[in-house]
């Protein structure tokens, strides 16, 4: 997904293709995201799954050290997409509900 990304620039040129920094949720926190976002040197907040934390505690010392992670970024990332989906900018599967309509007695 991040391939497809396009950071307008202000005036002539063409867009860029790396942005500044990233936030994303749980789902994002394995190795593989942490190490190709490292790579290409964008910052990340993404929080540490429970479990990924009990097992680096479980080894203590050979461990290492909790990834790095800014909580005021992550509640902005949190407001920003609560703004979107109240405005029903962004579609979750709890937005759809069954609306029915009552039925009305015909006079």
């Amino acid at each position: 997904m991040l391939e497809k990304i396009r950071v307008p620039r202000i005036g002539p040129g063409r867009p860029r293709m790396k942005p500044d920094s990233l936030a994303a949720d749980k789902a994002y926190s394995n190795g593989p995201c942490r190490e190709y976002l490292r790579r290409w040197g964008i910052r990340h907040t993404i929080p540490e799954k429970t479990d990924s934390q009990a097992a680096r505690l479980r080894k203590g010392s050979r461990g290492g050290r909790p990834p790095g992670f800014d909580e005021e970024r992550y509640k902005k990332r949190n407001r920003a997409i609560n703004r979107l989906k109240h405005a029903r900018a962004v579609a979750t599967r709890y937005d759809c509900e069954d609306v029915r309509v009552p039925l009305q007695a015909v006079a």
